[in-house]
């Protein structure tokens, strides 16, 4: 029985492989570009990648001055004071702070690139180049110019740390040879006015989107069990297709000379199929064959109650009731918690077990027709990156969720050709919440379900406001009616009403007079 570090080797060799050979995942048409000056302008923009984390603005722009930090920006505290171009100084002689908006950028190393643009989002940057500071071995002008064999082999991949979730501006890298020739442009004090662009392709009336994902992660959660209204409000105007990631077991070795499973429970189908032990405990809890089922399970699910029409609606359902009961190491391979799932979503279990066997099952020496299509769309999409979703096949980057792949998908549609639905909540804050009731409310209070509108908010104001006036006019006629009738009962009492003597005038009686007019002389 092959030991723990001998399957991690094999499972991380056979990562690495996938990432070496995937290339970069993007299909983006994302464009850098230099306006200003004319001399570093390009017809065709400059070659780039785009940072996995932070949030793009999908079929929009970024355009602004760029300023040079001349520092690794690995600090939280930013010094806006300082790099290029050099501005003016204040009272105090010192520089004046970068302009906003304003794009900055950053020379690789000394940090990881979530750290960099976190810091430079802090600072108040729109958007943030990291510029590389080595060249690939591959870029002969790059090797040539800087007259250094220092090279590395691959290009780097501007991946998420972990904790890149907080991110919101979009980071791009730029090669040595094209990044030293701005850096050169604004240490000379001339202004570098750079553009930062995304547009997804947009075919048709019909987009497509897709996610890559894993039964074990937790990433994707909120997204999984929250976008069902929105898949059903986009309905066949939006195609979806959910893809689960496995690794091939051929290719890592797990397979052995014999046909038999070298990778103990990380595999199925003796050494084809793998995935990576979410527990790292090869012997007790969740096995990697286990996500490999559970994989294949959630894919006969979509090929019967999704694949007609793209919505899906019970595949959402499984997947939400299976987060609810079986996401954890007692449940995740029970068939009872499957069977109750699956229930619950009206999934017919006999259909889906049927299904698993007749692609080729999990426990013979054969393949599996469809791990294997899996396989092989994974490895033309380039997927390295989970959970990753994509949109017209264009890799959407930041954190995945409701509203950032609703945007999307609604920058997707052919321009004139958006569904009503993107119409009314492509703009709305709480898109989630819009497509729910189906108009949107600028919300007080935050949270979903939580918010009250605006328009209700002040209504109710106004209500509370005349409720409160005219309870208080009430009350304050009925004190200065009972005051009046106390200040004439007092000087009835104590002043003659008539003239008792039978002398005088008795059309007029000077206390009667004065009782009568006493409350609005004295009192109003």
């Amino acid at each position: 029985m092959p030991t723990i570090s001998e399957l991690a080797v094999a499972i991380m060799a056979l990562a690495a492989d996938y990432t070496a050979s995937a290339g970069t995942p993007d299909n983006v048409s994302s464009r850098l570009a230099i306006h200003i000056p004319h001399s570093l302008f390009k017809e065709n923009g400059y070659d780039h990648r785009e940072a996995l984390f932070g949030i793009p603005p999908y079929g929009g722009s970024i355009a602004q001055n760029l300023y040079y930090a001349d520092s690794n920006l690995c600090d939280v505290s930013v010094d806006t004071r300082t790099g290029y171009p050099e501005r003016e100084k204040d009272d105090k002689g010192m520089m004046l702070p970068w302009p906003s908006p304003y794009i900055l950028m950053v020379d690789r190393g000394g940090c990881s690139f979530v750290q960099k643009v976190r810091n430079a989002q802090r600072s108040g940057a729109a958007g943030v180049i990291i510029a590389d500071t080595t060249c690939l071995c591959s870029d002969t002008e790059c090797l040539k110019v800087n007259e250094s064999s220092n090279c590395e082999t691959a290009e780097p991949i501007m991946a998420d740390d972990g904790s890149g979730a907080d991110i919101s501006v979009p980071a791009f890298l730029m090669f040595k040879h094209d990044a030293d020739r701005v850096k050169d442009e604004v240490m000379q004090n001339n202004m570098v006015q750079l553009e930062m662009a995304w547009a997804l392709p947009s075919p048709d009336d019909r987009v497509e989107y897709d996610l890559w994902t894993v039964p074990t992660e937790s990433l994707s959660k909120n997204f999984l069990t929250n976008f069902k209204d929105i898949a059903k409000a986009l309905g066949e105007r939006a195609y979806f297709t959910p893809h689960m990631f496995i690794y091939d077991g051929v290719k890592s070795g797990c397979m052995g000379k014999d046909g038999t499973n070298q990778c103990y429970s990380l595999c199925t189908n003796n050494g084809r199929y793998c995935a990576t032990d979410p527990d790292d405990n090869l012997d007790e809890g969740v096995s990697g064959a286990d996500v490999v089922e559970e994989s294949l399970r959630r894919v006969c699910i979509w090929k019967h109650y999704g694949e007609s029409d793209g919505i899906g609606l019970q595949w959402w359902d499984y997947v939400s009731e299976f987060f609810e009961r079986c996401q954890n190491p007692d449940y995740f391979a029970n068939p009872d918690c499957h069977n109750d799932a699956m229930n619950q979503a009206n999934v017919d279990k006999q259909v889906v077990e049927q299904c698993m066997l007749d692609s080729g099952g999990l426990t013979n020496d054969s393949t599996n027709a469809f791990l294997e299509a899996e396989l092989d769309a994974q490895r033309r999409r380039g997927v390295v990156v989970l959970p990753t979703a994509f949109v017209n096949t264009a890799a959407i980057r930041g954190a995945l969720s409701s509203n950032t792949v609703f945007a999307a998908i609604c920058a997707g549609f052919l321009d004139g050709t958006e569904p009503e639905t993107c119409q009314t909540c492509g703009a709305c804050p709480d898109k989630l919440g819009c497509v729910s009731s189906g108009k949107c409310s600028d919300s007080i209070g935050g949270g979903k379900g939580s918010g009250v509108s605006f328009k209700t908010f002040t209504i109710s104001l106004f209500a509370a406001a005349g409720m409160i006036g005219g309870v208080g006019y009430y009350y304050h006629q009925r004190s200065q009616r009972d005051m009046r009738e106390q200040v004439r009962g007092i000087l009835s009492e104590y002043m003659p009403l008539e003239d008792q003597d039978g002398g005088g005038d008795t059309d007029f009686n000077p206390a009667t007079e004065f009782s009568y007019n006493a409350g609005k002389t004295l009192i109003e």
